[in-house]
């Protein structure tokens, strides 16, 4: 079975979450794993090319030789083991798993909220306070979607969980009541 490329993202970032937790070095394999993403955001088609199978061995470990210095330890190996099994396409899906762990680890919980207008700062501050005990989370950091069909009110999507507070969805509520 052939798996796509979230599910490998997601094993590998997996297992390397649980190695730096295991060896305790969590932040610093972060912040490790940040200035990896920024080299393949910087240059998009690293991932491509390093793993492309038209290039010849010694090319791509020439480019590969010239990232690794700049990486020790954890990361230094991670990068050894994606490359050697031809995956560094998916780097950046790892790093985005890998990622997602670490915020859960420490308590931080990203979302979207959805509503009419856009929400002032202020308003949005407010609702992540008042979200992180709710989601028994030390931190809830929201980005605002604005979506004409909740009519008023607000939807929060977060962690596979969604708060729904819109207006469209209390007038069906309503409807139903009534009709019952």
């Amino acid at each position: 079975m052939k798996l796509d490329k979230y599910m490998v993202g997601r094993r590998y970032g997996k297992a390397l979450f649980e190695v730096a937790e295991e060896k305790q070095l969590l932040p610093v394999v972060y912040a490790d794993l940040r200035e990896v993403r920024k080299i393949f955001v910087e240059l998009d088609d690293l991932g491509n090319i390093l793993t492309d199978a038209r290039l010849e061995p010694n090319e791509k470990d020439h480019i590969f030789d010239a990232l690794i210095p700049h990486f020790q330890g954890i990361v230094e190996d991670f990068l050894k083991v994606v490359y050697e099994y031809k995956r560094m396409d998916d780097v950046v899906l790892m790093i985005e798993e890998f990622e997602r762990r670490y915020d859960e680890y420490r308590g931080i919980l990203y979302g979207t909220v959805k509503s009419v207008v856009p929400l002032t700062d202020e308003q949005l501050a407010q609702l992540q306070v008042k979200l992180a005990p709710v989601t028994h989370s030390k931190e809830v950091k929201l980005t605002n979607q604005i979506d004409s069909s909740i009519l008023g009110g607000v939807v929060v999507e977060a962690s596979g969980r969604v708060l729904d507070g819109s207006l469209k969805t209390k007038l069906e509520k309503m409807k139903l009541s009534l009709l019952d």
